[in-house]
């Protein structure tokens, strides 16, 4: 069975920085595409980040290209979610997303992500 587990959350001030984690499990094989998106209260669940497990292809939202990195410990199996500059705006449930296949796309399309974690909070505010 395939899971993934967040952590990392937490709350911080605006300009700060917190990095997120996504350990794997059960991984039934080692081609996929993973990442994060988030989903705010009222809104929809939003990509932000993918990286495939080549590591050949990363592709960031706009709003977050310079701010956030994405990264991964193909040992560990373990995804990475690096923010700084962190703003109010991305103050949302952070979740962590697999599917296993041979190239990555899908940051506006979630439906298209299989497995999913249960996610972790991020609150921005001063």
């Amino acid at each position: 069975v395939v899971q993934l587990v967040e952590s990392g959350g937490g709350s911080v001030q605006p300009g700060g920085s917190l990095r997120l984690a996504c350990a794997a499990s059960g991984m039934i094989s080692s081609n996929y595409c993973w990442g994060w998106f988030r989903q705010a209260p009222g809104k929809e669940r939003e990509g932000v980040a993918l990286i495939h497990s080549s590591g050949s292809i990363t592709l960031y939202d706009d709003s977050v290209k310079g701010r956030f990195t994405i990264s991964q410990d193909s040992a560990k199996n373990t995804l990475y979610l690096q923010m700084i500059s962190l703003k109010p705006e991305d103050t949302a449930m952070y979740y962590c997303a697999a599917d296993f296949r041979s190239y990555c796309y899908g940051l506006s399309r979630p439906t298209d992500f299989q497995y999913w974690g249960q996610g972790t909070q991020v609150t921005v505010s001063s």
